[in-house]
C-alpha cells in the first residue's frame, strides 16, 4: 500500500566521527579563559592609565585605588597592584590553556583619563561573568581570583564617586 521510505530522513542526526567533541568541562575551561584574557585586557589598559598619568607612584586606598583630587578626575590607579593582578590573570589563563599564556595587546595610546570608570565598569562586569563560570566549573582559584577583581573594581568605583560627591 505504501512504499517505503528509501532516503534518510532529514530529522535523523548523522554521526560525524571527523567533528571533536568537548566536554562540558572542557567548554568551561575555554569559556573560563576567554572571561579571563578580556579581564586581562581590561587590567593592562587600566595599568596603562596608571602609570601614563602618574607613574604609578602614589599612596594607594582600599584595592588599589588612590585618591587624588587633581589627578584623573578624582580618583587614580595604583599601577602596581594592577601590574600584579595582570599578572595572575594570565597565569590562571595559562593554566586554563593548557601553559600557554594569552597574547597581550598593547594597549591603546591616548585616551582621556575620564575613561578610567568605563573601564572599572567593565572590568567588574568581566569579573563577575568569570566567577559565575568558575563557579559553574568548581574552579576555586578562579572563583577567588575573581571575586578578588570585582571587590578591587567595585572598591575603585565606590571610592571615585565618594571623590567626585
Amino acid at each position: 500500500m505504501y512504499e517505503p521510505i528509501r532516503t534518510k530522513s532529514v530529522h535523523t542526526m548523522a554521526a560525524a566521527p571527523e567533528i571533536p567533541h568537548r566536554s562540558r568541562e572542557q567548554e568551561l575551561d575555554i569559556r573560563l579563559a576567554g572571561q579571563l584574557t578580556a579581564l586581562l585586557t581590561v587590567t593592562d589598559e587600566l595599568h596603562a592609565l596608571a602609570t601614563r598619568t602618574d607613574g604609578g607612584a602614589q599612596g594607594t586606598g582600599p584595592a588599589g585605588a588612590a585618591l587624588d583630587g587633581a589627578a584623573l578626575d578624582g580618583a587614580a590607579l595604583d599601577g602596581a597592584a594592577l601590574a600584579a593582578a595582570a599578572e595572575r590573570i594570565a597565569e590562571q589563563v595559562a593554566r586554563l590553556s593548557g601553559g600557554h599564556y594569552p597574547l597581550r595587546a598593547e594597549p591603546t595610546d591616548g585616551g582621556a583619563p575620564a575613561r578610567i570608570e568605563a573601564l572599572q565598569q567593565r572590568a567588574h562586569t568581566l569579573a563577575g561573568n568569570a566567577l559565575a563560570v568558575a563557579t559553574s566549573r568548581g574552579d576555586s582559584a578562579a572563583m577567588s581570583l575573581a571575586a578578588e577583581r570585582m571587590e578591587a573594581h567595585t572598591a575603585a568605583l565606590r571610592d571615585r564617586d565618594l571623590a567626585t560627591a
